[in-house]
């Protein structure tokens, strides 16, 4: 007994009779792998029932509640924020020193009913909020609008759209009134955030550019550019089956290296003169079998005569 001990077996005893095992890990693992895929199905299933997928293009400084929905399952209304919103406090892009976007941030804040942040936190690609539930990603950006002065007027709001320009790149523009009776005006196109706008007459050509801060002549007035607007696009989606899906899928690992356990058994028993031993494993026979006759070598005694000889060894 000590020297199945010794190898790490457990003994149960019962008579004459005795059963030994180790790594019952083997065993149980491929249950553990069956059980696992049971939970990734099932975590799969919530998920499609209860979550939903939604996209929001939201200016800096707006605050928006979730409303445009792409995706819901048939349940998905508990998951739908109602008693608090977002608010984008700022939007901003980083650069590489040869123009390329290096990363684009969000700073938002999450509000309750009475317009109280909850939780605040600066997001980008890769690097989410999650309230309640609901996790925001940083998926995109545009430009909403410029804020603009002709001579000495008040501030003016101007929004741009995004031009289709068949994928070559991304624009926005917008048209801006030079006259009061709106007979005449200018085309303004963006196309990031660093601050040029390139300004086209009526008949499309390019008659100056102006960066945010500075001004310049168009139809006999002074067109200064004090702000050029980002919007953020933001992915908004909630899955409350995922918690399962990951539980799936360690247990899944898990089970998978318990599967890699030989599950080695050793069945021996005394009947008169004779002792019979037995053996069996699931993996790894052949270091099995040289385990199994090491331990009846180690069992044979010097003197053959004086003691009972083991009378089968069956590998299986």
């Amino acid at each position: 007994m000590t020297l199945l001990k010794e190898r790490g077996y457990k003994l149960f005893t019962r008579d004459q009779a005795l059963y030994a095992q180790k790594g019952i890990a083997g065993r149980i693992g491929p249950i553990v792998v069956h059980a696992s895929m049971l939970i990734i199905l099932t975590g799969a299933i919530l998920g499609a029932m209860t979550g939903f997928f939604a996209q929001e293009i939201v200016p800096s400084g707006e605050v928006f509640q979730v409303r445009n929905i792409f995706d819901a399952g048939p349940w998905a209304q508990a998951q739908i924020p109602k008693d608090w919103a977002v608010r984008v406090n700022r939007f901003w892009i980083d650069y590489t020193p040869e123009g390329v976007i290096d990363q684009f941030y969000s700073d938002l804040s999450v509000l309750d009913v009475d317009g109280e942040e909850v939780k605040h936190k600066t997001i980008h690609v890769n690097e989410p909020l999650r309230y309640k539930g609901v996790t925001l990603y940083q998926a995109d950006w545009g430009i909403a609008g410029i804020k603009v002065q002709l001579n000495n007027s008040p501030v003016l709001a101007v929004p741009m759209e995004q031009l289709v320009t068949e994928g070559k790149s991304r624009l926005w523009g917008t048209w801006l009134p030079t006259k009061p009776d709106l007979s005449d005006g200018v085309s303004l196109v963006a196309t990031d955030l660093q601050g040029m706008l390139l300004v086209y007459d009526n008949t499309g050509q390019l008659i100056s550019t102006v960066r945010k801060g500075m001004s310049t002549e168009v139809n006999g007035i002074t067109l200064s550019i004090v702000d050029i607007v980002g919007s953020t696009g933001l992915q908004i989606k909630a899955d409350p089956g995922i918690p399962v899906v990951y539980l799936g899928f360690g247990l899944l690992m898990i089970g998978v290296l318990m599967s890699y356990v030989s599950h080695s058994q050793i069945w021996a028993l005394e009947s008169g003169d004779r002792f019979f031993v037995g053996g069996r494993t699931n993996r790894a026979q052949v270091a099995f079998e040289r385990e199994l006759l090491q331990i009846i070598e180690s069992l044979e005694p010097s003197e053959p005569a004086d003691t009972q000889t083991p009378e089968t060894v069956s590998i299986g």
